[in-house]
């Protein structure tokens, strides 16, 4: 499991992409998992998770077309 200190969407979603399955948690933001290259938000997740998610999730899809 990494662990992120600071939240920065760009770093995570590089992370994300290059292992493409595992778990990560984010300070102030908790724990995720990512399966097929993607982010998943956690089975009891609120709206800040939702978010979250799909802003990294966005970064990952553009680094997919650069």
């Amino acid at each position: 499991m990494r662990m992120f200190n600071r939240y920065v969407p760009l770093m995570i979603a590089r992370h994300v992409q290059r292992l493409f399955s595992g778990r990560l948690h984010i300070n102030g933001k908790g724990d995720f998992e990512f399966q097929q290259g993607l982010l998943k938000p956690p089975e009891n997740a609120e709206v800040q998770h939702y978010r979250t998610v799909k802003e990294i999730n966005q970064e990952i899809r553009r680094l997919r077309t650069e």
